[in-house]
């Protein structure tokens, strides 16, 4: 079921995937966020089939202005990624409204974990929760080139 839920300052953010722009979405991750510098659209138009995705749009005009996506299989864990504003709409609070949106629809879910990994906002996750891995030497990843 799609959620719409209200952002700060007129904005609304909502879990319908067929109001994704996703051209928008790919050249703001492909040309501007140091995780996805160079992705192709084919990969993050199947990252986009794949996840449960979140976009902020402007009430007044419904332009997407915000985006973040989970990957998850709806029972006991996500990982939020790609979390990104458009540049216009930075110090809005937006970015921090787009993790609780994120938080809030998986609180009910039975989901007990959401993980993501950040290098430089680690401030707006702290806000609404999110906390440093307590023994991150548990936790492996497999890194392909």
């Amino acid at each position: 079921m799609d959620e719409t839920t209200t952002a700060p300052d007129a904005y609304e953010i909502s879990t319908d995937a067929a109001r994704l722009d996703r051209a928008r979405i790919h050249h703001w991750l492909s040309t501007d966020a140091y995780w996805a510098i160079g992705r192709s659209r084919d990969k993050q138009d199947r990252a986009i089939d794949g996840s449960l995705n979140f976009g902020a749009y402007e009430t007044s005009t419904g332009e997407l202005v915000a985006y973040a996506r989970a990957v998850t299989d709806h029972a006991t864990f996500a990982w939020l990624c790609d979390v990104y504003v458009d540049r216009g709409a930075r110090g809005k609070g937006l970015g921090t409204a787009l993790a609780r949106a994120v938080r809030d629809h998986f609180a009910s879910t039975g989901v007990h974990r959401i993980m993501l990994a950040t290098h430089d906002a680690h401030e707006v996750y702290r806000k609404i929760g999110f906390t440093s891995l307590d023994v991150p030497e548990h936790w492996m990843a497999l890194q392909f080139q």
